[in-house]
């Protein structure tokens, strides 16, 4: 965690306590030492927050202190509203949980007229339909994204063939229902998306890409994006899961190859209302 979040998490900690909270309560929470709150909470003071207490004793937010508003229209707080409560659909729960941190966040420091709308906004988003993986953890490839970590996954195909392969994972791919890895595949030595919900086993490795992150990045958002539906990326081109489907060589290059992306239910909807 960023100091300067830190130093907010402990004024919004300390404005919502009923009494005193001492500092290994904070570090706790924070999940630092004492010390650090301690050196934290005399940063605040020196920056004139009205914190008062001592070592021992706890810690307490002089009322009437409150950081500057923030200023919203009704439409960017019903989009912040609505977009916290859409990410409940990544079936990602660190992610979900840092969504509801930074809305209490932003309805803490808004003005009274505004709390309502982000805390209690009038609006239902449901689950989604996306399955909730089981053999990984979202936020470690998200940590091996950022940190441009190579992955040794165990992969179970839609025909529930396994392989093991080592990968790059550059990107992750958000729909309603399936979540996806964009990543190059040193086994295929090409891109492939990989459905969460389908990697068995994941570990970070040591070794990075950090030189060619940002050149595989570029690439795999250029590449066409259709919604999957329910095609494997363990494949060679009928392998492809996710979004981007390659088809079998025919000279162009393969990352130009694409096949109809139409969902095969609704290409077979089409048929039957053709033959009705």
């Amino acid at each position: 965690m960023r100091r300067a979040d830190r130093l907010f998490d402990i004024i919004q900690k300390l404005r919502a306590a009923p009494r005193p909270v001492t500092a290994a309560a904070l570090a706790g929470e924070l999940e630092v030492t004492v010390r650090t709150v301690y050196r934290d909470i005399a940063a605040l003071q020196g920056s004139r927050v009205p914190i008062e207490g001592a070592p021992g004793l706890g810690y307490v937010l002089r009322s009437g202190f409150d950081l500057p508003p923030l200023m919203f229209t009704a439409e960017e707080a019903d989009a912040i509203a609505i977009g916290v409560r859409l990410l409940r659909r990544l079936r990602d729960p660190k992610l979900q949980r840092a969504a509801e941190s930074v809305l209490a966040k932003l309805t803490a420091v808004v003005p009274k007229a505004l709390q309502s709308q982000l805390a209690a906004a009038p609006v239902y988003v449901s689950d989604g339909s996306a399955p909730a993986p089981a053999g990984v953890d979202p936020a470690a490839l998200r940590t091996a994204i950022h940190e441009a970590r190579k992955v040794a996954i165990a992969y179970m195909d839609e025909a529930g063939q396994r392989t093991n392969r080592t990968i790059r994972p550059v990107a992750m791919g958000y729909y309603v229902d399936v979540t996806l890895l964009g990543a190059w595949c040193e086994l295929r030595d090409d891109f492939r998306n990989f459905r969460v919900d389908r990697i068995l086993t994941a570990e970070l490795l040591d070794e990075r890409f950090t030189a060619e992150s940002a050149k595989l990045t570029a690439q795999w958002l250029a590449l066409p994006k259709h919604r999957p539906d329910g095609v494997t990326a363990e494949q060679r081109p009928a392998e492809t899961s996710g979004a981007v489907v390659p088809l079998p060589r025919t000279g162009a290059p393969r990352s130009a190859r694409r096949s109809d992306p139409t969902p095969r239910r609704v290409r077979a909807q089409s048929r039957a209302e053709a033959a009705g």
